[in-house]
């Protein structure tokens, strides 16, 4: 059902936001998770399985949550923005923009014509209620959220640029595919790294526009919100089910080592 974007109504308020990760496309995990209070629940598809078929039902048990429902690209790919828009994403994430005409070609394809390049099909499409949402027309480029990711050297340098592009609402930092970039994946400890990823972030936060990431630099979801990010996409609903199972079977056998026998 094609409503207003909750998630952007809060930054709009000027609240944080959090959400969750989902790589597994099955509609009971995104109900959960919308359920259990997450603003937003992410459906990965650039690192997940699931498939835009996957993803329908998906977004349509999210519509019965008060979650927001975006979904993370596999790419800035104007067909796959078509398609995720067209049954309900009600935002995108598109990873690794690293320039104004990469961040430009992601809105455009977010926008009908003459604003983007969206192919029109809201007669039909679920994410206009099936053509009977009166207002989708005029109102979906600005309830839309629309997150670019910055994920290189050469993203970071074009923060600026890429802020500045109308209907960008948000930069959201990959941490680890940043500090690939630097040639020092996953090491957080390195001064390069770490100042790299402050320096982004105090760009995006100069800029205006939304700051997101994941929690990043040994910091917990709550102090990336002390320290300016409004977007926090913490968890995956594979690492809580992974630490959780974990930990349940950690407490079984140290308990049943304290049985006598």
């Amino acid at each position: 059902m094609y409503r207003p974007n909750a998630a952007k109504r809060k930054l709009r308020a000027g609240e944080p936001v959090y959400g969750c990760w989902q790589g597994i496309g099955h509609s009971l995990i995104s109900e959960l998770l919308g359920l259990a209070g997450y603003d937003i629940v992410l459906l990965d598809h650039e690192h997940g399985p699931a498939s835009v078929a996957d993803a329908v039902p998906c977004l349509q048990a999210l519509a019965g949550t008060p979650a927001t429902g975006i979904v993370r690209m596999p790419w800035n790919d104007p067909v796959y923005a078509k398609r995720i828009l067209d049954i309900g994403a009600e935002g995108v994430m598109v990873p690794q923009v690293s320039s104004k005409a990469e961040a430009e070609a992601a809105v455009a394809a977010c926008r009908y014509p003459p604003a983007g390049i969206r192919g029109v099909a809201y007669g039909i499409a679920r994410g206009a209620d099936f053509g009977l949402a009166p207002d989708y027309q005029q109102t979906i480029s600005d309830n839309l959220l629309i997150l670019c990711q910055i994920e290189t050297r050469q993203g970071v340098e074009a923060i600026p640029d890429i802020a500045a592009v109308d209907g960008v609402d948000g930069l959201f930092i990959g941490p680890w595919d940043l500090s690939g970039s630097l040639g020092k994946l996953g090491r957080f400890d390195d001064p390069e790294v770490h100042d790299t990823i402050r320096r982004a972030e105090r760009a995006i936060i100069d800029s205006g526009k939304w700051l997101g990431s994941l929690p990043s630099l040994g910091r917990s979801p709550a102090e990336m919100v002390r320290d300016g990010c409004r977007i926090v996409i913490g968890p995956a609903e594979i690492t809580l089910l992974r630490d959780a199972a974990r930990a349940d079977l950690s407490a079984f056998k140290e308990a049943v080592g304290t049985i006598k026998r």
